[in-house]
């Protein structure tokens, strides 16, 4: 019996000091979570500071702590916690009811984050995904990718929305050019102001604003206007034709106040993007020049190995990439400074036999390469993606490539910005039986997701305006069309 009772005293012993233990394990915890105690050893009280101003400042830090302790209760991750913390708390409010279906791990996400079945985690991730970008990722992303290549080498997270390529119809119409639009681009940064160059040697600069209209018939070339580039703050325009001149347009005024004159034609033209007193033109004699727009004097010029009827810079204004006849992208490296021009690299195309470039486009972001990419369009029908490394003085390597029909005409691409960054990696060509497809190039099959109709003649090219919710194309009998994309439909 006495052994009993020392055997339950012990084991009553035991426990209370098991209690008390868990009691104070439990009061630290509350001290480091306990926000008005965390606030208050943020704020001591000295002896002589202002009570009223003590109170009110602990109020206000027990209010924040109390609100990130909350918050940080909520979120979770892998130690990688900036991105993920940054993105909870700028989530969208209807975060809840958007699904977001699991990814497969790729190269470029291994490791970054793990898995996690909640619904939240899984909208970090989708988030965070495009958010920091791995340097190893562009060694392991490397190879060439071909169309024919396995779709999860393109996988990438995809929000469930509504197909951003769905269009309601018909914004405007402009039919008053009886000639073929060779080319046509909306305003730098602009939503409403549209310009179209056509083969009669006019430019019409219009609004789709309502009502739609034409604001100013740019006249004075004797040719075909081959191409164009608006000035950083759309009040000029310059323009390159097959009459062999330069002509720099005063936009409001509708007056063209210089023309540069050459001996071949002038095939193409890009203002610098940072310093807009540089004009680069690459024309049919091989070369690639760069002319002061202030005076319209040759500041310096490359020769390359042919005709050059595309060329685009990069975003920082430090690199040229020119296509030419032979089917090879040149790297060209400008000084922003002094307008001087050097060559670095050059690429072949991905097609076979020596076409000519259409399209040569820069792009500063890619999910799909997690850098600048670049996008261009041979006549016989290559389209190719390649990413840009301008470390490596704008090194380009071939991401994927799509052989389309071969086309009579210079009939141009675009990428589709805005829509590539929610989901696929989408290019908009027009075509020669009259119609406008989009291609998502991260689809080894059906790569065609959408097609426009309503010419009536071959479509040359098209441009989307700043906003991306419209999109213009023109075509061979003069036509052009503005088409308005649907509204992505967000419930609450």
């Amino acid at each position: 019996m006495t052994d009993q009772t020392i055997e339950q005293c012990s084991s009553e012993i035991d426990q209370h000091e098991e209690n008390l233990n868990q009691n104070q394990k439990k009061k630290k915890k509350d001290v480091t979570e306990d926000p008005e105690t965390f606030s208050c050893m943020l704020q001591p009280c000295p002896p002589d500071s202002d009570p009223n101003y003590i109170g009110i400042r602990r109020i206000l830090l027990f209010r924040k702590a109390e609100s990130g302790v909350l918050r940080r209760k909520d979120w979770r991750c892998n130690g990688k916690g900036y991105v993920a913390y940054r993105n909870f708390i700028n989530r969208p409010d209807n975060w809840l009811n958007s699904q977001i279906p699991s990814r497969t791990s790729t190269p470029g996400t291994s490791g970054r984050w793990m898995s996690s079945p909640s619904q939240l985690s899984l909208a970090l991730e989708a988030e965070s995904w495009a958010g920091s970008r791995d340097i190893r990722e562009s060694q392991t992303l490397s190879r060439t990718v071909s169309l024919g290549a396995n779709s999860s080498d393109f996988e990438h997270p995809r929000r469930k929305a509504e197909l951003a390529y769905s269009f309601v119809g018909m914004h405007c119409i402009f039919d008053e050019c009886k000639s073929m639009v060779t080319v046509i681009k909306f305003g730098h940064m602009s939503s409403d102001i549209l310009a179209y160059g056509a083969t009669d040697g006019t430019i019409t600069v219009c609004t789709v604003s309502e009502p739609p209209s034409i604001m100013k018939k740019l006249t004075g070339h004797s040719k075909d206007v081959t191409d164009f580039d608006f000035s950083l703050n759309n009040q000029y325009i310059a323009s390159s034709s097959l009459d062999k001149t330069v002509r720099v347009w005063d936009i409001p005024n509708g007056l063209c106040i210089r023309v540069i004159y050459g001996v071949t034609s002038q095939l193409c033209i890009r203002f610098h993007p940072v310093n807009n007193n540089f004009l680069t033109v690459g024309n049919a004699n091989r070369e690639v020049s760069v002319f002061n727009f202030s005076t319209g004097r040759s500041i310096s010029k490359i020769v390359v190995d042919g005709e050059v009827p595309a060329l685009d810079y990069d975003h920082t204004g430090q690199f040229i990439f020119c296509g030419d006849s032979q089917g090879s992208i040149y790297s060209v490296k400008v000084n922003s400074h002094q307008g001087t021009l050097s060559r670095t690299h050059r690429t072949r195309s991905s097609s076979k036999q020596k076409s000519e470039f259409t399209t040569i486009q820069y792009r500063t972001f890619s999910l799909m390469t997690q850098g600048p990419v670049l996008l261009s369009l041979t006549r016989d029908g290559s389209l190719s993606f390649f990413s840009v490394n301008l470390e490596l003085q704008g090194y380009l390597t071939l991401r994927c490539s799509l052989k389309l029909t071969p086309r009579l005409h210079s009939i141009r691409a675009s990428f589709c910005p805005l829509l590539s960054l929610e989901k696929g990696e989408y290019i908009v060509i027009g075509s020669e039986d009259a119609a406008v497809y989009f291609y998502d190039l991260t689809r080894p099959k059906n790569t065609c997701v959408n097609k426009l109709q309503g010419h009536g003649y071959p479509v040359i090219a098209v441009a989307w305006n700043h906003g991306e919710n419209l999109l213009a194309s023109s075509d061979f009998g003069g036509t052009v069309i503005v088409w308005k994309r649907e509204k992505t439909k967000q419930k609450r």
